[in-house]
């Protein structure tokens, strides 16, 4: 059998990840610098910037030029995508694909389980969907907010990762086969069949919302002669 054994800057990476959740902080918290860590683990500053840069890359933490390391987005976060695989237009067909394979179902149960907590957030996630020209958090798409209002975080997490999965992506699929209109309405849909608890035609809403997208990319990747 063969052992693992984690190297230094992974163990006091494991160990600024115990130090922020015994004290409490949540995304946007301010955690000590660098030295202050060193000394705090007893370790040297260049191995505490190798364990902070671990956690950079995972959202975990996030640097402030001039300002200071904060937690970040992705603490807490069960999975995490790589934001910079190549893609291509095939790829982009392969997570629509598996988007159906999961999305239906979050939609069915967050139905089943969502709150009134969940559902003002789902208003506001799709009507901020509308807006133009805004710098999105994966957090608060639509879509996100969707999976968290099952109440599972692994659902929510994997719906995230999607998300930064095909963040370069989106932009393109929005400008070539979205039409934001339509897109409003079928989110707008789907919130109310949350809001009635109707788990069935949220499934369906949710998977028409996605055959519909992914059979126009099909049709861009195989045009008709």
């Amino acid at each position: 059998m063969t052992y693992t054994t984690l190297s230094l800057s992974e163990k006091i990476a494991d160990g600024i990840v115990d130090m922020i959740t015994r004290e409490g902080k949540t995304r946007g918290d301010s955690i000590p610098s660098a030295r202050a860590l060193a000394e705090r683990f007893e370790v040297t500053a260049p191995t505490v910037r190798e364990a902070l840069r671990r956690l950079e890359a995972t959202g975990v933490i996030v640097f402030r030029h001039g300002s200071g390391t904060y937690v970040g987005p992705g603490f807490g976060r069960g999975l995490v995508a790589n934001p910079h695989v190549a893609a291509s237009a095939s790829s982009v067909l392969d997570l629509i694909e598996a988007r159906l394979v999961i999305e239906p179902n979050i939609a069915a149960t967050a139905a089943a389980h969502r709150t009134e907590a969940d559902l003002e957030a789902l208003r506001a996630a799709c009507d901020n969907a509308t807006v133009p020209d805004v710098v999105e958090d994966v957090s608060s798409h639509f879509h996100a907010v969707l999976a968290r209002a099952t109440g599972n975080p692994v659902l929510n997490d994997t719906i995230e990762a999607m998300l930064v999965f095909n963040r370069r992506q989106r932009q393109e699929l929005r400008q070539a086969f979205i039409v934001p209109e339509t897109d409003h309405a079928e989110h707008q849909g789907l919130v109310e069949a949350i809001e009635e608890q109707d788990s069935e035609t949220a499934r369906f809403l949710a998977e028409a919302h996605l055959r519909s997208l992914r059979d126009a990319v099909r049709r861009q990747l195989r045009p008709t002669d």
